[in-house]
C-alpha cells in the first residue's frame, strides 16, 4: 500500500506536468505537501514532515526508493505487524527530515525536500538489526556483472557508511547544497535502528514464539 500510494501521487503529478489534467495541480501539491525547513524552523507545516514522504523528484528517484521499499519493507512489517510498521515508517520520515533540517545549511531551509528516502532509510535500519545475517543478493561488477549473496549487516553497514561519509563531503564542499539529503538518509536510518532494537526485536520474537507453538 505505501509503494502504491507513492506511485499514485507520483502518476497524478506527471498526468498534470503533461497537461493531461489541471497543470497547476502539480504546482499546487508541491508547493502545499512538500516540506520546507523554512516552515519547520517557524513550527509551521508540520504536516510536510509525513506528506512529503509521498512526493518524488523523478522517475529514477521514485523507482529506487520503491526498489528498497519492496525489498526490505516487508519483512520488517512482518516483525512489527502492519498498524505498528506504518507508525513506524512515518516515525522515521518524521526523524530523517528533522535530521536534515537541524544539520543542513539555513541558506537552503527555502529549497523544497520530497521523498520517500528517509522513510526506508529507517526500513533499512530496522533490517540491520532484525535481520543482520539474511543475504542481500546483490549485483556487482568483477570484470562481469554477478550476482552474489551479501549478509545484511555487511551490505546495510557499508550503505549506511557511505551516507555518513558522502553527507560530510557535502557539508565541507557543497556546504550542504549538493541536492541530496543524505542526513535525512542517515537520521532516518538510525531512527529505524532505535525503534527495532526498543519495540522490533520483542515483536519479532513474540511472532516467532506463536509460529513456534
Amino acid at each position: 500500500m505505501l509503494i502504491l500510494a507513492n506511485v499514485v501521487v507520483f502518476a497524478v503529478i506527471l498526468l498534470s506536468q503533461w497537461n493531461m489534467i489541471d497543470p497547476r495541480f502539480a504546482a499546487d501539491i508541491k508547493e502545499k505537501f512538500a516540506l520546507k525547513p523554512y516552515y519547520i524552523v517557524r513550527g509551521e507545516r508540520l504536516y510536510t514532515l509525513f506528506t512529503s514522504m509521498f512526493l518524488h523528484a523523478g522517475l529514477f528517484h521514485l523507482f529506487g526508493n520503491m526498489l528498497y521499499l519492496y525489498i526490505f519493507g516487508d519483512n520488517v512489517e512482518d516483525a512489527f505487524g502492519h498498524f505498528s510498521y506504518l507508525v513506524f515508517y512515518m516515525v522515521c520520515g518524521a526523524a530523517a527530515s528533522l535530521t536534515y533540517i537541524s544539520l543542513t545549511n539555513p541558506q537552503l531551509y527555502e529549497i523544497p525536500v520530497v521523498g520517500a528516502s528517509g522513510a526506508i532509510s529507517g526500513v533499512l535500519g530496522a533490517y540491520l538489526v532484525l535481520y543482520p545475517k539474511a543475504k542481500i543478493l546483490t549485483l556487482i561488477f568483477y570484470g562481469l556483472p554477478i550476482i552474489i549473496p551479501i549478509p545484511a549487516v555487511i551490505f546495510l553497514g557499508i550503505w549506511f557508511l557511505m551516507q555518513w561519509f558522502l553527507g560530510m563531503y557535502d557539508i565541507f564542499f557543497f556546504e550542504g547544497a549538493s541536492g541530496v539529503a543524505y542526513w535525512a538518509h542517515v537520521g532516518g536510518f538510525i531512527a529505524g535502528m532505535i525503534l527495532a532494537l526498543t519495540v522490533g526485536l520483542q515483536r519479532k520474537k513474540a511472532r516467532e514464539a506463536r509460529y513456534s507453538l
